[in-house]
This record gives structure tokens, sequence and C-alpha cells, in this order.
């Protein structure tokens, strides 16, 4: 990149739930990935949850509470970038539905929502990466999670950042931007459907013929990892973080609490 000392944007990295408790290699490799871009990094230590649990639980004071305390932690960077589409989208799409509009707390949100960006979709969209410092020799293939895919519209990005990896070969999977079945919530109040879900997502990452199984969300690679897991797979599962970076050194993701 061409910027300056002085002119390097400012990126506030916000971890995530998950990641922050069970994967921090993945806010480690956004970290690099964000600061190869040409950006410097900062983690304000007052975020929490995103609020998405509550919001989708209609839990909405909670949810607004929250979702102020997460903008006031973000004053003063010029983007806010999250290793999640389901955080980002949160961030980005709902927050300002969650303030009256007309008010001051709505007019931030707006302002914030504006500088916020999935991982991804920072690096290719708004940095426009064409590398990236990972290495990687084997056989890929990528998950489409839902929010990223249908709120942030990110489906080539992740592809085309895999592609620039000497050594890579991208195997697509049969129904890739299908749910696999975690949505949060959804995997805790229906165990059975979700179970059956992933199953058939599980089918089709074994028909692809790949060494690792790639996602941009924790919660779908955990949720994946736990059938993978229990069905003895040697498909390990990856944040396409941790590949692009090259921060391969981790084990692989563990496993989710097995539903049944």
């Amino acid at each position: 990149m061409t910027d300056t000392a002085e002119d390097r944007p400012r990126v506030g990295l916000f971890v995530t739930c998950l990641v922050d408790m069970f994967r921090p290699s993945v806010g480690m490799a956004a970290a690099r990935l964000i600061e190869y871009a040409g950006c410097d990094v900062v983690v304000p230590k007052a975020q929490t949850c995103c609020g998405q649990p509550a919001y989708n639980s209609g839990d909405r004071p909670d949810a607004t509470a929250l979702a102020l305390q997460t903008i006031a932690a973000f004053e003063g960077c010029d983007y806010v970038v999250a290793p999640s589409g389901s955080c980002a989208g949160m961030l980005k799409a709902h927050y300002p539905r969650l303030m009256d509009e007309g008010t001051d707390a709505h007019a931030r949100a707006a302002a914030f929502s504006d500088r916020v960006h999935e991982l991804v979709s920072f690096l290719v969209d708004v940095r426009g990466l064409t590398s990236v410092p990972g290495n990687f020799t084997g056989k890929v293939t990528y998950h489409d999670s839902c929010s990223g895919l249908r709120e942030l519209a990110i489906k080539q990005q992740p592809r085309q950042l895999l592609t620039s990896i000497k050594g890579v070969e991208l195997k697509e999977m049969e129904d890739c931007e299908i749910c696999c079945g975690f949505g949060g919530a959804f995997s805790v109040k229906f165990p059975d459907i979700s179970n059956a879900m992933v199953e058939k997502k599980s089918a089709n990452i074994a028909a692809a013929d790949a060494d690792l199984i790639l996602a941009g969300d924790l919660g779908c690679l955990m949720n994946m990892a736990g059938k993978l897991s229990r069905q003895k797979s040697p498909v390990r599962c990856r944040h396409v973080a941790e590949i692009l970076a090259g921060e391969l050194d981790e084990p692989p993701i563990a496993a989710a609490p097995a539903q049944k």
C-alpha cells in the first residue's frame, strides 16, 4: 500500500465473543492482515458483545445498551472491522434499526454503520488487496455463512484472496451457500433441525475432497467441526483469516458442544 505513516487509517478491530473466548488466533490473524493492508490496528478494551444474541431473542433494551457501548468504544477509528459476517452484519445493518429515527443515537449509529466492514470485504473492497502473506499447499473448500453472504454480499472476496495463494486449490462444494445449521440460538432451540442441516453440510464437505473447510464465521466453523469430528472426518476447519495470514500453526478449530 502507498499510505505514509501520517495517513495510515486507524482500524478498530472488533474481536467478537467467540474469537475472544475460543479462538484468539483468529483475532491475531485479522490484525496481521489489516496491518498488511497498510493500516494501524487498535483493539478497544471497552468492547464486549455486539448484542446480537439479545437482539435475536427480542431483548431490545439490552441490545440497544450494548450497541451504544460499542459505538462509544470505537470512537476515533476510521474503520471498524470484524472477522465475522454475523457480527459485522449486526454492527452495520442492525444498529441503526435499534435507535429511534431523528435522535442523536440514530445519527451516531448510522455514522458508525458507515465505517463497519467484515474483514475480507475490507481487505478487498476498501483496501484493494490482491495478495496476502499466507502460504498453503493443498485443497480447500469454502462455506458461505448466511449473514456475510446475505447481509453484506460477501462471496467473491474470500475466493479472490484464497486463489492468490500459490499452491491453494479451491474446490467448490455443492450448496456452499446453504446454512450449516448453527444460527446462534437456532441450534440451541431447534437441535434436531440444526443437526440435520449440518449432516447435509458435512456430506457436501466430504464430497468436495478438500483438506480444509474454510469460512468467515467461527460459529459456523465450530458447528461443522463438531459434526466432522463425530464422523471421524480428516477434514480440518479453519477461519479464512488464518490461512490468508499464514497463521496455521494453531491446532484445527475445536468442535462446538455436541447437540446429540
